[in-house]
């Protein structure tokens, strides 16, 4: 095939092909003339038969050559079905693996497999930037370095929500369950918020650090409830799947109802025992550092020897 400029400025393809009468065996291709760098006596240039100069031979060869990255690939590709995407490519990651391969070549997962990885890693990345500006959000708010942590310690526990509502619903972790853990983050730190704040306020009013925890759990125990019931189901239609495509966002809306509740039920007790521990440990450097400050210091004195 090549390309022929036409008078119009445009570039036309143009196959060229012997008749078909000189085409009907492989062994019609020897009869095909080249032009030589010797002229006959005529002073024209001499044609010579294929088959005088080159030796044909019956192969295969591929019809599309295709390259990635400067290097020619062979694309494999199979569908799944019956199984998740991801332990099917896990699988096939292992198989590569005990292959043993020629020098020069490699076997490389693409396709979904390769965007699932990608879409992973950069989720895990969200999740960390995630946790990172909530702390120092909660830093800024609370003045303190060490009471976000004890609001931040609910986070941990809404995992075990996610894995308990994906099993009981038999769904896979894929994409969207990961997009609704990362939402998470910031839904079920607002309890630990309340409780933190509430208890923060009545220890500034004179009351004891036990008193004032237990009042906040009375207290805030109401708005709690009603906010976690109002997240739950505002999320009950995604995580039925109702609609159409609605089955392909329903693990976000399970992920979520399931780290909602747990975060909730858990962290009306753990977060009290990690804001008392925490609160004990910032009393007690406070006293060292109000020791030491009152401690006197000895005058060195220098004596001489008469």
């Amino acid at each position: 095939m090549s390309y022929w400029l036409g008078p119009d400025g445009q570039n036309y393809e143009v196959n060229v092909q012997l008749a078909k009468d000189n085409r009907r065996m492989a062994s019609d291709l020897g009869n095909l003339y080249l032009t030589s760098n010797k002229r006959g006596p005529d002073g024209q240039m001499r044609m010579v038969p294929l088959r005088q100069v080159a030796e044909l031979v019956e192969t295969t060869s591929p019809q599309i050559i295709k390259r990635q990255d400067l290097q020619r690939r062979i694309g494999i590709y199979a569908n799944v079905e019956g199984r998740p995407a991801g332990d099917v490519g896990n699988d096939v990651q292992k198989i590569a693996s005990a292959m043993d391969l020629p020098p020069g070549y490699r076997l490389q997962a693409a396709g979904q497999q390769q965007d699932m990885q990608e879409s992973f890693q950069a989720a895990v990345a969200a999740l960390g930037l995630a946790i990172i500006f909530i702390y120092l959000i909660l830093a800024s708010q609370f003045a303190s370095f060490t009471q976000p942590v004890a609001i931040m310690a609910s986070l941990p526990f809404s995992l075990i929500g996610v894995f308990l509502a994906l099993l009981l619903t038999g769904t896979t972790l894929n994409i969207f369950s990961i997009i609704g853990f990362i939402m998470l983050m910031g839904l079920v730190t607002k309890n630990a918020i309340l409780l933190v704040d509430f208890a923060n306020r009545a220890r500034r009013a004179g009351a004891p650090l036990n008193e004032s925890l237990l009042d906040a759990g009375q207290v805030r125990l109401r708005p709690i409830l009603m906010t976690t019931a109002a997240m739950i189901g505002g999320m009950l239609p995604l995580a039925l799947g109702i609609g159409e495509g609605g089955e392909t966002q329903a693990p976000m809306g399970r992920a979520i109802i399931g780290g909602v509740i747990t975060s909730t039920l858990l962290s009306l007790v753990v977060v009290p025992v990690i804001y008392t521990y925490l609160d004990q440990w910032s009393e007690r450097r406070k006293a060292k550092r109000a020791a030491r400050a009152t401690t006197p210091a000895v005058p060195a004195t220098l004596g001489t020897n008469d």
